[in-house]
């Protein structure tokens, strides 16, 4: 099956509108994300805790968050670029989005085991091995993914990387066979994930319900991962989001630039705020004693440099400046 994408000229205004918003909220979610980076790269407690560790992947958000706005004003601004350049942005954006529900259920665990195997948790949970999960992770997530570029370097011909296209992976990555390939991936993926963050979401309600003592730190725990159920769930949109766009526009035919600029901030924007409210606003060993800390020092900081006077050399008493 074919389908052409008819390419719909927009107003100035209202172009320019939708690439502010995109670039002021990725500029936000930049600004929030590279602090709570910089917090862990400056304090060596979470070097050594596997639940910050995960999180530290969080970078990984960034990054797709920053191409996907690159690529978001470059279709916008000049339409069609090379075929090349596309292939290195698509790769990077498919990569970083599979990996983020697999790094969600891996936090999920972790916390399933320290609620629900409090005294084993130093031991199943160690830092190298932390270190060893995260590099599967990117193995599993990029292996399958990696291919559909050998693919196309062996079945297209070498002119095709010097055209310009508009770039949307359909239009690089033409062959049927990998189109097929991504769903099954894809089934498989959110599927063991789904059914990961299932079974530790309920474990931990039932542990919190079982325990007499702490109990606090169980209801976060629930809580915490619920939030990532939520924010797998939205990225869960961008493998259905092909068929639901086609019944979208088959329903509202003239909205087909309004429904794919919600489907972009509703599948690659809104999921990039839930990880800094989880591991930066709701916990509280990162507010109360680290993001609080940046923040004061911060504001110390602007405050010097703007209320600070300028020196200005004053005569010594007894000598004149005259000549």
């Amino acid at each position: 099956m074919t389908y052409q994408l008819v390419l719909v000229r927009e107003t100035f205004t209202t172009a320019l509108v939708k690439n502010l918003i995109v670039v002021m909220v990725w500029l936000i979610l930049g600004y929030v994300n590279g602090s709570l980076v910089v917090i862990f790269l400056r304090h060596q407690t979470f070097y050594e805790d596997p639940r910050y560790i995960l999180f530290n992947q969080s970078i990984n958000d960034g990054i797709q968050l920053t191409i996907t706005v690159i690529l978001f004003v470059l279709n916008y601004t000049f339409y069609k670029i090379n075929v090349t350049f596309c292939c290195f942005f698509i790769l990077v954006v498919v990569f970083t989005t599979r990996i983020t529900p697999v790094n969600l259920a891996s936090m999920a665990i972790d916390r399933y085991i320290a609620i629900c195997e409090p005294l084993r948790h130093p031991q199943i949970c160690t830092v190298r091995r932390t270190y060893i999960v995260i590099g599967w992770m990117w193995f599993i997530c990029v292996a399958p993914d990696i291919t559909d570029l050998f693919l196309t370097l062996a079945t297209e011909s070498l002119s095709f990387f010097h055209e310009s296209v508009l770039c949307i992976r359909p239009n690089v990555f033409k062959d049927p066979i990998l189109a097929f390939k991504r769903q099954v991936f894809d089934i498989i993926y959110f599927s063991c994930v789904f059914l990961t963050l299932v079974f530790t979401y309920l474990r931990v309600l039932f542990a919190a319900r079982a325990l007499s003592t702490d109990k606090m730190s169980a209801q976060r725990a629930r809580n915490t991962i619920l939030i990532h159920g939520v924010q797998m769930a939205m990225c869960m949109l961008s493998y259905i989001s092909a068929s639901v766009e086609i019944i979208l526009q088959l329903i509202f035919p003239g909205r087909i630039s309004e429904i794919k600029y919600a489907h972009y901030l509703i599948v690659y924007i809104l999921p990039r705020f839930l990880s800094p409210m989880v591991y930066g606003v709701r916990d509280e060993k990162f507010r109360f004693k680290y993001l609080k800390m940046y923040l004061v020092s911060n504001r110390c900081r602007v405050n010097l440099q703007t209320v600070a006077p300028l020196k200005t050399p004053q005569a010594e008493p007894g000598h004149s400046h005259t000549v």
